[in-house]
């Protein structure tokens, strides 16, 4: 990780791994220019400036510490790196302009020609587009298969395997993956296991103390918050970064702007309390639709009518923020429900503070065939509900009333 030219001291122990998760997330990382100010600092700079050429040079050859250029790296997104990395575990993190561009970014970095993936089929449509639709011009190619089946995993392997990819809870179905079992799989064929955390949030799963090699998050989602702007980021081992990532971010450039990285430090001082509540109020909400007329499955990790829910105990700290469920009257139906709403919003983003609701059969992944989104567990009346941070009385009263109009 860059690193500024004259780091100001740190004003967190020099272990801030004892601290708790909350703690980190308001301190971490954290560096003080010399005029000591209180909020990170925002260096909306493209480039920097040097002694001497002599400088100059042995800052491009790695010999001087410090910044070059934004796009390869800025102080304050130095400082969100180093914060994500805390939070997750990691020993290194680097950031990206959205969530798509880590995840593309860490599987293209560490893939050539005639490698082979093993993937999950439940993934968000723009991940399926990925390993479906573009690796395969670069001579790469992809196995799709049962998530939930370990032996689906071990029969797709073959001796050019290299990557294992899969996100858990998956989007919409809020199906769940064994992370450990997966890992194992992957590391016995000397793959890595590239793990999509976003639904959990770092805080509610920790896939590298599950086996994962990398885990990559859309920080547009939760830890934004606020639906203000986009960004992603990627962790790993520090020598992933190294031989793979660094490089190939440096070249190709899916940066993420300074600015963007400074309102991703801000989300995360809040971080546990918006996940926190958020959490709360979806397990009452996926309550209170189970009992309501003309829903017909709730899908919620943190219930006990779960399809994983032993696993959802044992891998995730809680059910967290996002609730689906199926309506009666398909297609018909659900845009019924959502048209009836009046405090949840029509949106296909989640992790918001305000409540939003997606209808993903024409929308995250209205570009398959019905057969494969039935494949998925799709249909044309299941809803994606992402909690926010309304109070939940009045939440449920909103859906309420929107099952009444079916």
């Amino acid at each position: 990780m860059s690193v500024a030219q004259k780091p100001a001291p740190k004003f967190i122990p020099k272990d801030p791994l004892t601290l708790h998760p909350e703690t980190r997330l308001v301190h971490g990382g954290t560096t003080r220019s010399p005029y000591g100010e209180t909020s990170e600092a925002l260096f909306l700079t493209q480039g920097f400036v040097y002694d001497n050429a002599e400088s100059c040079e042995a800052r491009f050859k790695g010999e001087d510490p410090g910044f070059v250029y934004s796009r390869y790296g800025n102080p304050t997104t130095a400082m969100f790196e180093e914060r994500m990395a805390l939070l997750e575990g990691a020993e290194a993190a680097r950031a990206t302009a959205s969530g798509m561009a880590a995840v593309n970014a860490a599987l293209l970095c560490q893939l050539s020609a005639g490698d082979h993936v093993v993937a999950a089929r439940a993934l968000f449509g723009s991940c399926r587009w990925i390993l479906e639709d573009f690796l395969p011009r670069y001579g790469v190619e992809t196995t799709l298969v049962d998530g939930t089946d370990l032996a689906a995993w071990r029969a797709a392997v073959r001796p050019s395997t290299k990557v294992f990819f899969l996100e858990s809870p998956t989007n919409p179905t809020l199906e769940l993956i064994d992370i450990a079992a997966v890992a194992e799989i992957a590391h016995a064929a000397g793959a890595r296991l590239v793990v999509d955390n976003v639904f959990a949030t770092p805080l509610l799963q920790h896939p590298f103390e599950l086996g994962a090699d990398i885990v990559v998050y859309s920080t547009t989602k939760h830890v934004d918050g606020q639906g203000r702007c986009l960004g992603g980021v990627i962790l790993s081992s520090q020598q992933f970064v190294t031989d793979h990532l660094q490089t190939f971010l440096r070249q190709t450039g899916p940066s993420i702007s300074p600015f963007n990285a400074w309102i991703m430090l801000k989300g995360l001082e809040t971080l546990a309390l918006r996940v926190e509540r958020m959490q709360a109020s979806a397990g009452r909400i996926a309550d209170a639709l189970a009992g309501l007329p003309n829903i017909q499955t709730v899908l919620y990790p943190g219930r006990a009518d779960h399809p994983q829910a032993e696993l959802a105990r044992r891998q995730m700290k809680g059910g967290g923020t996002l609730v689906t469920f199926v309506v009666e009257g398909g297609k018909e139906g659900a845009f019924r429900f959502a048209n009836a709403l009046g405090l949840i919003r029509i949106s296909n983003n989640l992790g918001d503070a305000k409540s939003l609701i997606t209808h993903p059969a024409t929308t995250t992944h209205q570009r398959f065939t019905p057969e494969a989104r039935a494949e998925m567990g799709i249909s044309d009346g299941l809803l994606r509900l992402s909690v926010g941070l309304e109070h939940p009385d009045d939440l449920i009263a909103d859906l309420v009333t929107a099952a009444g109009a079916l």
